[in-house]
């Protein structure tokens, strides 16, 4: 089996995209060299890498086909079609040839290391460029080589990850790249019903939002992700639109929390497994530019900043401070936050208070964490409040400092504040952002899976 890697094709401004090159390679494997081309795996690797396009994808073509024709196709491709015009594109090809009827180990160790990491942290091209050299795997790069660390990560990706989910992209005819999507907004909602809940995160109903339809000037006229092969074909033939110009279907691992690290109370730092997300690697302290799932315990009143942001301090389990230059956050408190463009889920941080538990999940970024999901495991439903006299019922008023309250009119007085039973609006579970805010490896909800009750957003 020959696996063809890249990474790195696409452009901010001047559009295409990844998974479109990864189309075209497979179209002309199965019409120059009637080649197979068994699977082509869409890869979501760190989503808080600084120099990413929006979803930070490499790709791999699992294919029959000799490996030296493999590469001079690919290769071919990359060249015609990479947007090498921005600077920050830097494409890169790697080619292996693994026996994948091998079983487990035939995608070396090492390989698939890498590949978690990718997922989860930042690698440097070295890294990249030793492997390569060290396994013997044909590779071609064009700028700085950083494509390369993506189109290795998505060779081992096979044998690193073990939750995989499905995406049918559609393509727009190349004349109608950069010009305005004609998609019919009600039949992209209707399509969504039908499929739901194999298929997610088509449609925000609460944004009416069409999720699947990009913006920006690439190739993708829509992408359709679920948990079921045909499932999304069904939902994107539903789909009224412009013609579709070409399509094809991804196996993917987005949707599956595998960018978060578990943080546990007394664990060494990332032990470097792969598997799925309840293998994510732990640690004892936090970096920025890394995913975390943590549990901690509210400490702070959210506040409402400027710009609709929601911050909410929590004190993490188990956490240590780190080193000055590498840790993000102190084990006293961990700040929070949901940013306005998770819209209502907002209001879910807002409700918090003081001694609820929770477990949150995000990335960290300048010591803050970008809250993608919370479960709330308990909430605190008392308070202090003043208290109120048992004569005339009227609340008392403070003493002075440290000499507790009285009240005025009966001169009845209590030595402070009495814990009071409070209603809360939140219920326990996980909650999550919407649709129009989720990151595409961030696992929706509706997926199941879940330790505890769900609240899922559609």
């Amino acid at each position: 089996m020959t696996i063809v890697g890249l990474d790195d094709t696409d452009s901010r401004e001047h559009g295409m995209c990844t998974t479109y090159v990864a189309a075209q390679i497979a179209k002309r494997l199965r019409r120059e060299a009637d080649a197979a081309a068994t699977r082509t795996l869409l890869v979501r690797l760190n989503p808080a890498v600084e120099y990413k396009t929006r979803g930070n994808a490499a790709l791999a073509i699992h294919t029959d086909c000799n490996p030296a024709r493999a590469f001079d196709i690919s290769r071919e491709v990359l060249e015609s079609l990479a947007e090498t015009r921005d600077e920050r594109t830097n494409p890169g090809l790697v080619v292996a040839d693994i026996d994948l009827a091998a079983g487990e180990g035939a995608i070396p160790a090492a390989v698939a290391r890498f590949s978690t990491r990718a997922i989860r942290d930042h690698l440097s091209r070295a890294a990249a460029e030793t492997l390569i050299d060290d396994h013997g795997y044909q590779s071609w790069h064009a700028g700085n080589g950083r494509g390369r660390i993506g189109a290795l990560a998505a060779i081992g990706a096979w044998s690193a990850l073990a939750d995989w989910t499905y995406e049918y992209i559609s393509y727009r005819k190349p004349e109608r790249w950069g010009t305005p999507r004609e998609v019919d907004h009600d039949s992209v909602f209707a399509a969504a019903d039908s499929g739901y809940p194999d298929v997610w995160d088509t449609v925000d109903r609460g944004e009416n939002e069409t999720v699947c339809v990009p913006h920006t000037p690439g190739p993708i006229l829509h992408g359709i992700r679920g948990d079921d092969p045909e499932a999304v074909r069904r939902v994107a033939e539903q789909i009224d639109s412009e013609p579709v110009y070409s399509s094809h279907l991804f196996v993917t691992n987005q949707g599956t929390d595998v960018h978060l690290r578990d943080v546990t109370v007394g664990a060494d730092s990332d032990s470097g497994t792969t598997g799925s997300a309840a293998d994510a690697a732990t640690a004892t302290s936090l970096q920025d530019g890394r995913a975390y799932r943590l549990d901690a315990r509210v400490v702070s009143e959210p506040e409402t900043r400027r710009g609709g942001h929601v911050f909410v301090d929590v004190a993490p389990e188990g956490v240590a401070a780190g080193d000055a230059d590498n840790a993000a956050s102190s084990p006293a408190k961990l700040p929070c936050a949901a940013f306005e463009p998770t819209k209502r889920f907002r209001d879910h941080v807002r409700a918090l208070r003081p001694g609820d538990r929770l477990t949150v999940c995000g990335e960290l970024a300048d010591g803050t964490l970008k809250l993608e999901k919370v479960a709330v495991r308990g909430l605190n439903t008392t308070d202090l409040v003043t208290p109120v006299c048992p004569d005339c019922e009227r609340t008392m008023e403070s003493a002075g400092r440290d000499q507790g309250y009285r009240c005025r009119d009966c001169g009845t007085d209590a030595p402070g504040k009495e814990r009071a039973e409070i209603e809360r609006v939140l219920e326990l579970g996980w909650y999550e952002v919407p649709p129009c805010a989720r990151r595409h490896i961030a696992k929706p909800l509706v997926r199941g899976g879940f330790d505890g009750p769900v609240h899922p957003e559609r």
